[in-house]
């Protein structure tokens, strides 16, 4: 048996164990039932739900999944890109997915080629640090690319 301060008493019965527990007016809890003999622990078993449920609730908070949206056009050049991917990486630590989206303007909506190799290449560029969660996909004036973190 184990007492409310976790210290170890020692081996009594069960009837003896549990008017230990009332006298303390705390809960008589089996915390390993497999051992021989079975390990008991004196404690309030209230403030132990309590706590273990707050521990849950602790785990499972954090930073919320976003959706952040990069823009670009069909003819960045490379250093432009080299901010965008930057700028991705820094929120992708942070627990955030990105979006890259190409904005087709006039006549470059007849070189959808190029904004399809320009997502290609910002994916290279991050394969490091993310993956693609959805490939380049055209809808209206715009592709889109998602990436998340690994």
């Amino acid at each position: 048996m184990i007492s409310e301060s976790g210290g170890q008493i020692g081996i009594f019965p069960v009837h003896e164990a549990m008017r230990m527990a009332q006298d303390l007016e705390l809960d008589l809890v089996e915390v390993a039932p497999e051992a021989r003999p079975p390990v008991c622990r004196i404690l309030d078993f209230g403030k132990y739900k309590y706590e273990q449920k707050k521990k849950t609730r602790g785990v499972k908070k954090g930073h919320p999944t976003r959706l952040k949206e990069l823009r670009l056009h069909p003819k960045t050049e490379q250093h432009d890109l080299d901010v965008k991917c930057t700028q991705a990486r820094n929120f992708l630590a942070e627990g955030d997915k990105v979006q890259f989206t190409v904005i087709f303007r006039g006549r470059e909506l007849a070189r959808q080629d190029l904004g399809t190799a320009l997502l290609a290449k910002i994916a290279e560029m991050l394969h490091d640090a993310a993956k693609v969660e959805r490939t380049p996909l055209m809808e209206g004036k715009r592709m889109h690319m998602i990436v998340a973190r690994k």
